[in-house]
């Protein structure tokens, strides 16, 4: 009866959240993820966005040529030159959910902000709020705190119109943040190349662009010393703008999408509608049939739509999901390509090689899957290196979820693992040796190693996701030099062959204790020096301490504890092509004199005491 009593289910129990409350309460579904301010996507950030769409918004309105942006640690401030909020609804348009004029297609046309809800959101997640509006000589300011309106006042000015927001993010909910200056940059390059003329004045250094998304593609090249094939294709009207090129230093396609200034990471419709109207463009001018892939292999871009009902599948925008403009937009695309063949044959022809050469690749690369498949199954039908499991995830229906396959180094790290798993969810397989450096080799070579080759077929992604038979990939490797140069192999293989493995939050690194500390009472795993150090401290001098040097070294029985209920994984993060380019292409590309400069510059030598 007791426990009955617990679980009363009445009147009593439902709860009516004001707006603010729900804000606070369900943050995620507001800004998307919270993080540390390390990802471009973290709310630090997309609190920035949501007061800069507004000021944004007003340029393209034609009101204010200029934004500037101060951030000084956790304290933001951003001020307009637009029209400035109408002065009786200043506070109204910060606080109160689904108030604003961007429902009204005179003041505003093609909107970002649409949902009423964006500086409510970051005036509910700001430790203190502050809104000026200046317009007309007169102005009123507001001042928050957590959401609540402290004090508002108002008067005469001298002030140019416009709006000025001051926040700082509230750390109850942020813990420890850091607006990182290099992803606040890259942010307003985006603006400024969307909104050709603007100047966005960040901390003193000013971003401008002249080109357009021209400038993004060119910049995209340069940073991985890509040169174009040919002269990037340039295309802009008032509701559509497209760029892209081919690079001969590029494996995949690298595109980036924005609808009404917001960056869409996820695509959407826009950029599948283009990538059908390129193609038909190409096909049609070259009378081909080449596939998409063909076409698009190595190919950088962008594309912007400006839509005045734009749909999003969620309140971060990262993926447009307007179906109705899909026809209309092909059409356009096609149409203003042929127009563009037509005219600069040259370039057409360069491009078109480009592409027939993509499709001799793959026709040649076709050829070396057959003959991978006819060797693998002239050697045995199962996979020497996989010790499988009996469950096996399958996404379309739902089913084993929970399952995983642990890559380990070495037959000794096996070992441990073999002994203690769950034979029904948990698979492994074990690498030779150290795998190759793969990112600068083209496709073929997953065909042509037997290790690549056996651990593609073992997770079954070889053309996509769908047969992935794990839910979670875990790279366990040892926590010495040699295991972590492992690690970034495996992981640099899977960024550059099975990006969407990545994307879609399947790849892990297992956490395993660097430390055993024990007495003849109590034992302590240590996943780091700290921990070592107050474990060591509550136990007293007499304990032992222990230095797992290798996954090898940890019996059975301890390693079980470790691939059980008390797993540590770490998720690997995805980041955008762009991003991972540069950080891979440094630190595992063949610049290797850089990369001992950048070491020597940085390397910390420890004073002995």
């Amino acid at each position: 009866m007791a426990d009955a009593k617990k679980h009363v289910y009445d009147e009593s129990k439902i709860k009516t959240l004001s707006s603010l409350e729900h804000i606070r309460l369900r943050t995620g579904m507001y800004i998307g993820r919270i993080g540390d301010g390390s990802h471009y996507d973290d709310g630090c950030y997309i609190l920035l966005k949501e007061v800069i769409d507004n000021a944004i918004d007003e340029y393209i309105m034609g009101y204010g040529k200029e934004v500037h942006i101060n951030i000084e640690g956790p304290l933001v401030s951003v001020r307009d030159f637009g029209r400035g909020i109408p002065l009786g609804k200043v506070i109204d348009c910060v606080s109160k959910i689904n108030t604003g004029a961007k429902y009204n297609d005179d003041v505003f046309q093609f909107s970002v902000g649409l949902n009423g809800v964006g500086t409510k959101a970051v005036n509910a997640l700001s430790k203190a709020f502050l809104v000026r509006s200046h317009r007309e000589g007169e102005f009123v300011e507001a001042a928050f705190k957590t959401g609540k309106l402290k004090g508002d006042k108002g008067g005469k000015t001298k002030e140019p119109d416009g709006t000025f927001i001051q926040f700082e993010p509230d750390p109850e909910i942020f813990k420890q943040i850091e607006f990182r200056p290099e992803l606040v940059e890259r942010r307003l390059r985006h603006y400024s190349y969307l909104n050709t003329g603007l100047k966005l004045i960040y901390n003193g250094k000013e971003f401008q662009s002249r080109r357009g998304l021209m400038d993004l593609v060119l910049e995209d090249l340069q940073a991985d010393n890509s040169e174009p094939i040919y002269p990037p294709l340039h295309y802009a009207s008032k509701t559509l703008e497209f760029c892209f090129t081919h690079s001969n230093s590029r494996y995949g396609e690298t595109f980036f999408s924005f609808v009404n200034g917001q960056y869409t990471s996820d695509g959407g419709t826009h950029l599948s509608a283009f990538r059908e109207g390129l193609l038909k463009a190409v096909n049609e001018y070259a009378k081909g049939k080449y596939e998409g892939d063909d076409v698009r292999e190595c190919m950088v871009g962008a594309v912007a739509i400006r839509l005045k009902d734009p749909v999003f599948e969620s309140q971060t925008k990262n993926k447009l999901g307007n179906t109705e403009i899909r026809s209309d937009l092909v059409n356009q695309v096609r149409e203003e390509l042929l127009h563009f063949f037509n005219r600069n044959k040259e370039v057409a022809e360069k491009l078109i090689a480009k592409v027939e050469d993509t499709q001799q690749l793959r026709r040649e690369l076709q050829e070396v899957k057959k003959l991978a498949r006819e060797r693998a199954k002239a050697i045995t039908i199962r996979i020497p290196q996989l010790k499988d499991c009996k469950i096996h995830y399958d996404k379309t229906k739902q089913k084993g979820k929970g399952s995983m396959v642990f890559i380990t180094e070495g037959q000794s790290a096996a070992g441990s693992i073999v002994s203690c798993r769950d034979v029904n969810t948990q698979a492994i397989f074990v690498l030779k040796g150290k795998p190759l450096n793969v990112w600068d080799l083209k496709r073929d070579i997953v065909y042509k190693n037997d290790e690549m080759y056996n651990l593609m077929r073992s997770l079954d992604i070889e053309d996509n996701l769908e047969g992935l038979r794990y839910e979670k990939v875990i790279l366990a490797t040892d926590a010495d030099v040699d295991g972590l140069h492992i690690r970034n192999l495996m992981i640099t293989y899977f960024f550059r062959f099975f990006d969407q493995l990545v994307h879609d939050g399947h790849l892990f690194v297992l956490e395993t204790p660097l430390f055993r500390v024990r007495n003849k009472e109590k034992t302590h795993y240590c996943y780091s020096e700290a921990e070592r150090d107050k474990a060591a401290q509550e136990l007293g001098k007499s304990c032992e301490i222990t230095r797992f040097k290798g996954l090898g070294e940890i019996s059975p029985a301890e390693f079980k504890q470790f691939i059980g209920e008390n797993m540590r994984l770490s998720r690997v993060e995805h980041a955008p092509k762009m991003d991972a380019q540069n950080i891979f292409g440094f630190y595992m590309g063949k610049n290797t004199p850089e990369r001992k400069d950048y070491i020597m510059e940085n390397l910390v030598v420890p004073v002995e005491e």
